[in-house]
């Protein structure tokens, strides 16, 4: 039972990391095909963010584990938030539409990864803990 809760595990922060990086990937790719001014760099610290936290939850353990899984599931809500915002009543001055490239695609992905980030974060906070002695 051990050996299957922890393969779920891993397939879990897989996805995750999978979800992380192209979340990441799509705002990098906007950056260097025309997103300019300050949405641009904004637009290439999303990409870091994404891809150094999908290192993170494939990477870690531990409470650094739970630490990169939330920060994880944190990004992905804010970084979807942020462009609701900007469809709707527009974020520091920007608005968006719909038709703008990848956006529709960008609130899909964004929003499954969500969910997984969800599961996985959960997953993670409940796995039971190394006991450690003290000598």
């Amino acid at each position: 039972m051990a050996e299957n809760s922890s393969r779920a595990l891993w397939v879990m922060r897989i996805l995750s990391a999978l979800f992380l990086v192209v979340a990441g990937g799509i705002h990098l790719y906007l950056a260097l095909n025309g997103v300019g001014g300050i949405l641009g760099v904004m637009f290439i610290l999303n990409g870091i963010a994404g891809i150094v936290l999908a290192v993170a939850v494939v990477a870690l353990r531990g409470r650094l584990l739970q630490v990169a899984t939330v920060l994880g599931l944190l990004f992905l809500i804010a970084s979807l938030g942020a462009l609701l915002l900007a469809l709707t009543v527009g974020l520091f001055g920007i608005t968006e539409t719909w038709d703008f490239t990848l956006v529709p695609q960008t609130v899909v992905i964004e929003s499954i990864g969500i969910v997984v980030l969800a599961v996985t974060a959960f997953l993670v906070l409940r796995a039971p803990r190394p006991v450690t002695s003290r000598t």
